[in-house]
């Protein structure tokens, strides 16, 4: 059997980075801030591991003999969205950032939009998005006009009450969306966002389809397919990849990712397993939820013993993060952080991994497991350092 797999916990960012402040993220730390907030995290599964010698995280005691391989990755790429994060893990590293729309998309681009879409359009702003359907949905209901919003992310977000349009029309509303936005316009992601519910109480729905760029680089993902290695993907990744030499059952939960890194694991003898892990940053992150951040991380915690005792063999197996979402600050955006490192199998052999300069190391290493060539970018493997 020969199996790698990342497992990205979407938002676990673990402090400061060199570059930091210059995104307005200056003392964003999500693990640690977290662990001040409730004093001190109980993580015995996870402490064990070593993320307590990633760095300093309080309630984690930093003697502990480590049983995995331990460290941090600083981001390289410009930018701090999942997008970015799993392009730079993959070996695609973004000089540029994605654009974002502080003040709204052009009056152009949206009247665009509007004709070829047969609709006009409400919102054209930064907005959480259960806070502009709770505003604009009876509007968006009684017009037919799209709600539209964006975030500090580079996202054009679309949403309609479901009995209002149907997701079908939604959906290839957004392909028209991602057509259009292109060039110097060429955001991150489309996302369709449709709700259900009456005024006062709407809800979105499971029906979220995110339409994303395709990678401006070649990544891990084509050097593997290539290679002719199974590649299975859980959680988003098909979505932050475009669909391009990945699919991917879709996880509502953390408990459902779990549930499923666990079948692939079984199931699997050689391949190259991708996986995103959502809740800390949808769910909990972006609505400074610190109770339920916590609640997630005695969570994980919990589920780590059926992951090592999955990781056997060859098996080299990675929690890390894609950047940070800091639920104990004022910003319910995504944070520029550092990454945790945690790498785990029967043959792994547990040492200090340091401050690698970039995520792309982590792709680097599953390319070098799978004695694939790296993509240009990527950064240097670790598997040497990590083998017993």
């Amino acid at each position: 059997m020969k199996r790698a797999a990342i497992i990205v916990l979407d938002g676990l960012g673990i402090g400061a980075c060199p570059d930091q402040a210059a995104y307005g993220d200056a003392g964003s730390d999500t693990l640690g801030n977290v662990a001040r907030a409730v004093g001190g995290l109980k993580l015995p599964n996870l402490e064990r591991l070593g993320l307590g010698r990633c760095r300093a995280i309080p309630g984690l005691a930093p003697g502990v003999s480590p049983r995995a391989g331990y460290g941090v990755a600083l981001p390289q790429s410009l930018g701090k969205d999942s997008t970015t994060g799993h392009w730079e893990i993959c070996g695609v590293v973004l000089e540029r950032p994605f654009p974002t729309y502080p003040n709204g998309f052009p009056t152009s681009l949206l009247d665009a939009f509007a004709r070829r879409t047969g609709r006009g359009y409400l919102g054209n702003r930064p907005a959480s998005g259960t806070e502009i359907i709770a505003e604009l949905g009876e509007e968006h209901q009684r017009t037919g006009k799209w709600i539209v919003y964006t975030s500090a992310d580079s996202v054009f977000q679309v949403a309609a009450h479901d009995r209002t349009v149907a997701p079908e029309e939604l959906y290839r509303a957004c392909r028209v969306a991602r057509e259009l936005l292109v060039g110097e316009h060429a955001v991150s992601r489309v996302i369709a966002r449709p709700f259900t519910g009456r005024p006062g109480a709407y809800q979105r729905t499971p029906g979220r389809k995110d339409f994303s760029i395709e990678p401006v680089g070649e990544t891990l993902l084509d050097r593997l397919a290539a290679a002719g290695v199974p590649r299975v993907g859980i959680g988003k990744v098909d979505d932050l990849f475009a669909g391009r030499n990945i699919t991917s059952e879709h996880t509502p939960t953390n408990g459902d990712a779990y549930r499923l890194v666990e079948r692939a694991l079984d199931e699997t003898e050689r391949g190259f397993i991708f996986v995103n892990v959502i809740e800390f940053d949808q769910t909990w992150g972006h609505r400074n939820d610190v109770a339920g951040f916590h609640e997630g991380l005695r969570e994980l915690d919990a589920w780590i013993p059926r992951l090592e005792a999955r990781a056997t063999g060859d098996d080299v197996i990675m929690l890390t993060a894609d950047h940070g979402n800091d639920p104990t600050t004022p910003s319910t955006d995504h944070s520029r952080e550092a990454v945790p490192i945690l790498v785990l199998g029967g043959g792994v052999r547990a040492r200090p991994l340091g401050e690698r300069r970039t995520f792309a190391d982590m792709g680097a290493t599953v390319a070098e497991f799978f004695s694939v060539t790296p993509p240009l970018a990527a950064g240097t493997s670790f598997l040497p350092e990590i083998r017993t």
